[in-house]
Order: C-alpha cells, then structure tokens, then sequence
C-alpha cells in the first residue's frame, strides 16, 4: 500500500509521526511512505521531499516574499505524488498547502474512477471560526474524500453539509498516554503531571528562580515578530520578579532554532533554551514553571493540560489583522476559549499586545491566586470537552486519536483500496 502524506508545520509534523506509527501497527500489509514532513516523520521513516520549513507559512501579506517558493514546491510536490501513484494521499492541516494540491491531484486522477487515490485531510479548516467558513465546506467535498476532525462539534457540521467526516480526538491527549504509563486520566484529572526538580536539576536552576515559560511559536515569521516583543517584557518584569528565569521553547524547526540562538545574545534575563521534540522535557518545564506566555497555537492546549496559567499573545502584519477583524466571527484565538465560550485564558492580540500590558498579566497570574485557580480549573473542563470517542471494537480500548486516525484511512471505502 502507498501512502502520501503531508505536513507543513511542526504540530502537522508531530500528527505526522503518530499517524505513520499507528498504520504501521494496524495495517495489515506492508505499506509505504513518500511525501513531506519534518523531523518528527523522519523518525518514523518518511524521507521528506524538502524541508518542512519551506511551506511553514500562515498568513496572507505573510506568503507574499515566499510565494515563489511556495509555488515550486507545491509544483514538486504534485509530481512526487503523481510519480509515486498512491493509494491514499493525507494532507494534515497548512490548509493554504494542502487543498491546493489536493484540487490538482483530483483534476489529475479525477477521471479514473476507483483507481484514483483518496484524499484524507486530518485537521479540519476552522470553518466554524469565520464567516461564510461552513458555505465553503460543501466546495471541500469535491476535492476531500474524508476529513479526520479532531474537535467534537466538527464532525457533524462537515456531514450536514456533504463532507465524510470522523472524529478522532484531539492529538494533545496523545501526550496524556505517553508521559501518564498509559493512563488517560490519573487521580488528579486530565493533567500530565511533569517532574519540576529534575528539570531545575538538568539546567542548573536554583530552587529559589521564578521560571517564566515563554512558546514563541514554530514559524520563523511568528517568531521574529513575537520574540521581541517578548524580550522587552522579560525586561519589564525582571525590576519586579526576584532571580526571574526565562526559558524558552524552541521548536524542531532549523530557521527558528538559528534565530532565537541569536537572538538570547541580548537577552534581558536569565535564559535557557529547551529543544522541542522531547514530551517529556516539556511537560518537566511547564511543571517547573510559575506562569507561561504563548503565541497561540497547538501549545495553548499542552499548557491547559499542564495546568499552567498563561497568557496568550498574537501580532501580526497589519493587513492581516484587519483581514482576521472583518472576517472572524468568535472573539477568541485560543481554542480553549472557544471551547469555553469566555475568557479564562487572558488573550493580548493585534495592536494591544504591548509589553507593558504582557507584563502587566503575567504579574497578576504570578501572585493572585484566585485568577490562578480559575484557569487551573477551567483547563479541567477543557480536557474533559476533548476527551477521545469512546472505545472502538475494532481498534480496542487503548484507543488514541491516531489509532482512530489510521483505521479510518485503511478501511474507509475498503474496496477503492
């Protein structure tokens, strides 16, 4: 069996690996892999087209000084594909990537009938996000066989406007099973529970630092426009906050990696870098940490499961904003927020995501220990909105979202296969 997947960015890299894992396990016959992924689905055996980094781009005005290179790649990737003859073609999440090269495998493969590939997309489009976003779902049926959703509501909105759909769950409670033995929920909850003194211990941080954890994202264009915005709070707070340490973590991505290396030469506090890739060092760290500010994204939903209070901020270029104002219809960013349905989780967005008023809420998450408590119980309700389907006969009780994931793309529409 031939299997394309593709994935571009670190949250689709890491879906990526736990998916090939789970067809590997479940599959019953050798299957083989080609496609674009990063480090996370080289592990697993993908030798990835290209560097993931290279279509790693959100945003409109973003796209613009890379469009070039989005267009070759995305013209390489189609061939790949074609070459390869797959069975199954999964484009996980980096919609703007991936329906475009799922429309043009379909206009190449549409007239064969039964021996054209399927076309998986893991990660629904936040349809519900925008307006107009469920009108455009009915357009997402001819060019998406299936959709693997990973919120609960999703499923049923994409059938009731034609597109198959499953839902798996959401890949954050994957990290529940890995670092808990096993266990979905431990006496404490839907929590991952890290080891706070023996992350003080690997990086030499006294038991006596406040550790502000900071999660400047996994694109380099988010990065260097949040870093620094970032630093200059850092700086802010250190007058305030004793024997304040900053640690940062760095995403499994080569252009992020080389820019925060330089740019911590500067930096206003203590620092320490944590590479990403490691579950373990990370849950250690939110454990070991006071409070945590985060470009939001996929790490706003570890620091929930963390139980970590934090602060979410988001900038960027001012066209894109004004697109993001016009067309949102929620007035959130952060998926726990929307999950909620209010503003537990304090988001600093846009225009208003200064410094001052960064610092301003992490020293109120530091010391008052009420708005502590509400988060830290709010991320309870979270987990429990997310919590998986329940027990498959097929795949058995130990099921993970990526387990759910790979049984549907190995027997949906079985005979096509």
């Amino acid at each position: 069996m031939r299997i394309f997947l593709v994935a571009g960015e670190v949250s689709g890299d890491v879906i990526g690996s736990r998916l090939i894992a789970a067809l590997k396990k479940l599959s019953p016959y050798p299957i083989r892999f080609a496609g674009v992924g990063g480090s996370m689905m080289a592990k697993n055996g993908l030798k990835s087209l290209f560097p993931m980094e290279d279509i790693a781009v959100m945003g409109i005005l973003e796209l613009l000084p890379h469009l070039n290179k989005f267009q070759v790649r995305l013209k390489q990737t189609f061939e790949a594909a074609v070459s390869f003859r797959p069975h199954v073609v999964v484009t996980i999440d980096s919609k703007g990537f991936s329906f475009r090269l799922l429309k043009q495998l379909r206009a190449r493969f549409g007239q064969q009938g039964p021996s054209a590939p399927l076309h998986f997309h893991y990660v629904a489009p936040s349809f519900w996000a925008w307006k107009g976003g469920e009108a455009r779902l009915k357009a997402l049926s001819e060019i998406v066989d299936h959709v693997l959703c990973i919120l609960p509501f999703e499923e049923n909105v994409c059938k009731s406007h034609g597109v198959a759909a499953t839902f798996v769950g959401h890949p954050v409670l994957e990290d529940i099973l890995e670092l808990n033995s096993g266990k979905a929920t431990t006496e404490k909850g839907w929590k991952v529970q890290g080891n706070a003194d023996a992350f003080r211990s690997k990086y030499g941080i006294s038991s006596g630092s406040t550790i502000l954890t900071l999660l400047p994202g996994s694109r380099l264009q988010e990065v260097t426009r949040m870093l620094p915005i970032y630093s200059k709070t850092m700086n802010l707070l250190k007058g305030s906050v004793e024997d304040l340490m900053t640690v940062i973590h760095v995403a499994p991505n080569q252009h992020v990696q080389d820019y925060i290396k330089r740019a911590i030469n500067e930096w206003p506090t203590s620092v320490v870098l944590v590479p990403g890739g490691s579950p373990c060092t990370k849950y250690d760290a939110f454990s070991a940490s006071r409070v945590a500010l985060c470009t939001s994204g996929t790490v706003a939903m570890e620091l929930q499961l963390a139980q970590l209070p934090c602060v979410v901020a988001y900038r960027a270029h001012f066209l894109t904003e004004w697109v993001i104002r016009y067309k949102a219809k929620i007035p959130y960013i952060s998926l726990p927020n929307i999950l909620l349905g209010s503003s537990v989780i304090p988001e600093v967005l846009f225009h208003d995501c200064t410094p001052t008023k960064l610092a301003s809420l992490l020293m109120e998450l530091m010391n008052n220990e009420g708005v502590r408590e509400e988060q830290i119980v709010a991320a309870e309700k979270v987990m429990e909105l997310l919590s998986p389907p329940p027990p498959s006969r097929v795949v058995g009780r130990n099921n993970t979202p990526s387990l759910l994931a790979a049984w549907t793309v190995l027997y949906h529409r079985r005979q096509k296969l």
